[in-house]
């Protein structure tokens, strides 16, 4: 993994030549690491320029960049020994290293050189790397799909029994390819109840056998279907069917599986569906559909194409992830072909299905490589916040700032939009702005990460089935419960390891001894009963991400590259309302600091001047009484920002200076109490803003004008009583941009709109209005509108109009528009 390797080499030397306050060395030291880091420079042009031929070097450059850096480091840490001849016995070995990367950068260099003469289309590749390698500015056509392609007699098989008029309980077990091995009887049960949260009116932490019996009560007497996916084991099935009620209403458990054994066991008497291979004509309509969507393909690629699609197998994970690559290059003759050639040479011998999967990595540009080896880090079947990911590959350092409009966070979600349309990485959820919430790998797909990564010397995931050799020189490690647990990560050689993530009650923080270049460590799972002093000696550590309930010592200013601090407490929410602690003022002197998210209180600036936060991106949570105009201007590039109002008493005018905040574009406003009441004169919004939350903050309907003024706006949530009053009527030229409107919780009774109060609308979610009479006609007359939800408790005329605006749209040929009624009385 050369490119993130000269990435974070080229990261780590501009920090320490450039910032003069966090590193006071000399110019001679200066000069010594510049000599140390400029011949990376041409390797790196190499790179970019020849990413094919690249490849030869690859581990070499790897290899050496990595040590570079880790001289460096070390350098920076020891650059102040206590005696004069440590000083000596650090300036001789310094020099020695010097010599012998700079000989190794020489030799590697001259075989770049022969590489570049030998190359006859040297001018052509370089030419044209950026279409070889990929750009994230060019994207891969978004593919919609919400309907099955291919084997429509599986479909209507499956379908015919989901329906089947027997009243008894039904399973449908479905065997095909690819499985889970990661079992965890809490983690699925969980999971089960989550699913359900509609019903669970209970949020305390339970043991096992409580969600067991919460989730049997919440289906008795409900009419329910399941779907488990992967199921592995007969005990694993055993722990679900215990809890599932047969009240003879004809409720059914869809579940898939790789084992025969478990799905007779599941069913034996109504027998299984065993999935079967697509046929020719089925995988090439499947793959056209996947690269063109609604589109036809072009005459000169279908014969290409069929032959790509007949390589695969008709293995449709395969196909899909080939779409994925044919998506990402030119459509024509000559790059369809190239793709033609690759599958067909990996479907030749044996290990095709894991070939074809290799091809998808071996077409990966080298600067989305990384980013996707990363997705190894994380437990299976984990469903990974694309916030805390985004951050991660930030403080590594996988970012390089291509477009110099966007911020690094921007940048790295692009990057997972690339790697998601080119079949790699499965979404999860999404925002309702369409942004990627969560995502996850599939099995097979996670099992190429982890050897690829292996391979590359990239991590070591010790929760993995594959063997770890060679522990020394690593970089990243992930700690996940398994028979080669924490027994062999103590193995590991620290002086090298820059990034630690732990999983599910596995923590290495009381025993960072040794890892003096931790670079990211994630503990934000495992609950830490004191925070241990080496922590704070961490000098380069950009991420720190803990769940402690106590102090936290002014020393954590010793942490000057610290760019990500996330504070977890127990009870999170009551913690920051008892104002239990606070912050030391010292997290004002720390200029790195580009995301804070805690739930201690944040101390007033006395005595500080300076604008000190000022890459500071995301703030939560903060007391509405530290937004004096004076506070938020030492925190001017503020994005995203929560404040808690609970305190918040009528003539105040904290909240009217986030004026000032002209870059702020999420606001969420919470309080703990529904007794003050608010009014628009209290609010100044910054235009900026796209995305507002009210929570439990009463301002009445007739004032909403306050927030449907704002220009750029395209997301509001009214949550838990937000608005006071029985009537809302909007007016013309209102919400000229909103896309998606949620209202959660309230007592609204009457709703007058037209449709073009709300001329963008895409989604409108009712969740909890147990008093709403309607749906105003007019908004399904919106010609944006994709979806209405109704949930939670609601009145039957609610339902009724959401239900009768469909019927209308349908009569008028608009099928686009879904509305989904899960509503009780």
């Amino acid at each position: 993994m050369a490119y993130a390797a000269l990435l974070s080499l080229a990261r780590t030397t501009a920090k320490i030549i450039l910032d003069q306050d966090r590193y006071s060395i000399s110019c001679n030291k200066k000069q010594q690491i510049r000599s140390i880091y400029e011949p990376f420079i041409f390797l790196q042009e190499f790179l970019d320029d020849f990413p094919k031929k690249a490849n030869i070097l690859d581990g070499r450059i790897r290899d050496l960049a990595y040590e570079a850096e880790h001289v460096i480091e070390s350098f920076i840490l020891e650059e102040a020994p206590s005696h004069w001849w440590n000083v000596l016995a650090a300036k001789s070995k310094l020099k020695w290293q010097i010599r012998k990367i700079r000989e190794e950068t020489d030799s590697i260099t001259r075989e770049v050189m022969i590489i570049k003469n030998n190359s006859a289309d040297a001018v052509q590749l370089g030419a044209s790397s950026s279409s070889a390698a990929g750009s994230p500015s060019r994207s891969a056509p978004i593919i919609k799909i919400g309907y099955m392609v291919g084997l429509p007699e599986d479909l209507l098989a499956i379908k015919y029994r989901l329906c089947g008029e027997s009243p008894n309980l039904q399973v449908i077990p479905i065997v095909g390819m690819g499985v889970s091995q990661d079992y965890n009887a809490d983690v699925v049960l969980s999971a089960l109840l989550a699913s359900m949260e509609e019903f669970n009116k209970e949020r305390s932490e339970r043991s096992s056998e409580l969600v067991g019996e919460k989730v049997f009560k919440i289906l008795k007497r409900r009419r329910y279907l399941i779907v488990m996916d992967d199921v592995w084991s007969t005990k694993a099935w055993d722990d679900v069917r215990i809890m599932l009620p047969d009240d003879g209403n004809r409720s059914r458990v869809m579940l898939t599986t790789r084992e025969t054994d478990v799905a007779v066991y599941a069913d034996h008497l109504s027998g299984l569906h065993k999935m079967r291979f697509m046929d020719e004509a089925q995988s090439w309509n499947l793959l056209q559909r996947k690269v063109f969507a609604h589109q036809d393909c072009p005459p000169e690629l279908e014969n290409i194409g069929k032959e790509i699609a007949r390589s695969c197998k008709g293995l449709p994970l395969a196909i899909v992830v080939v779409a994925g690559l044919l998506s990402a290059v030119s459509n024509n003759v000559a790059s369809w072909s190239e793709i033609a050639r690759n599958v067909n040479s990996v479907t030749i011998g044996g290990g095709q299905f894991e070939n074809i999967l290799s091809l998808s990595y071996t077409h990966l540009p080298h600067y989305l490589r990384p980013c996707f080896l990363y997705m190894g880090m994380f437990p299976e079947d984990c469903e990974v916040r694309v916030s805390k990911l985004i951050k991660i590959w930030v403080a590594e350092g996988f970012l390089r700032r291509l477009n110099r409009s966007k911020t690094l966070e921007e940048e790295a979600e692009d990057f997972l939009e690339d790697l998601v349309k080119r079949n790699l990485v499965l979404v999860t959820k999404r925002k309702c702005d369409g942004r990627i919430k969560s995502c996850s790998l599939h099995d097979l797909m996670r099992d190429l990460c982890i050897r690829k990564a292996h391979e590359e010397k990239f991590l070591v995931n010790f929760g993995s089935w594959l063997s770890v050799k060679g522990r020394r020189n690593q970089r990243r490690v992930s700690v996940t419960p398994s028979n080669s647990g924490p027994p062999y990560f103590w193995k590991i050689y620290g002086l090298t390891i820059h990034t630690i993530l732990c999983f599910h009650g596995i923590s290495v923080a009381n025993k960072l001894e040794g890892f003096r270049l931790l670079r990211v460590l994630d503990a934000g799972d495992i609950y830490m009963r004191s925070l241990p002093y080496q922590l704070f000696d961490l000098f380069h550590l950009a991420y720190l991400a803990i769940y402690y309930h106590g102090r936290i010592p002014a020393a954590i200013s010793k942490l000057r590259n610290l760019e990500t601090l996330i504070l977890r407490a127990k009870d999170n929410w009551r913690n920051f309302r008892l104002n239990s602690f606070c912050l030391p003022l010292e997290i004002w002197r720390m200029p790195r600091l580009r995301h804070l998210v805690f739930y201690y209180r944040l101390p007033n600036p006395e005595g500080i001047t300076a604008s000190s936060l000022e890459n500071l991106q995301t703030l939560s949570m903060v007391s509405h009484d530290m937004c004096s105009e004076r506070i938020l201007r030492m925190i001017p590039n503020l994005k995203k920002l929560e404040i808690d109002c609970s305190d918040y008493s009528p003539g105040e005018i904290f909240l009217n200076n986030l004026v000032h905040l002209r870059q702020l574009e999420d606001l969420k406003l919470r309080s703990s109490f529904r007794t003050v009441f608010y009014h628009k004169d209290n609010f100044t919004f910054p235009k900026t803003l796209r995305k507002l939350t009210l929570s439990r903050v009463p301002l009445p309907w007739e004032e909403m004008t306050v927030v449907g003024s704002l220009p750029n706006l395209r997301v509001l949530k009214l949550t838990h009583w937000a608005c006071k009053g029985s009537t809302w009527e909007t007016s013309e030229g209102e919400f000229p941009k909103l896309e998606f409107l949620v209202i959660e919780k309230s007592y609204l009774e009457d709703w007058i709109a037209e449709s073009s109060h709300f001329p963008m609308l895409k989604g409108l979610v009712l969740d909890e209005c147990c008093q709403l009479a309607e749906i105003p006609e007019d908004i399904g007359e919106i010609p944006t509108l994709e979806l209405i939800e109704v949930k939670g408790k609601a009145r039957t005329s609610l339902v009724e109009s959401a239900e009768w605006i469909r019927e209308k749209q349908q009569e008028w040929g608009n099928d686009a528009l879904q509305v989904r009624c899960m509503a009780h009385r």
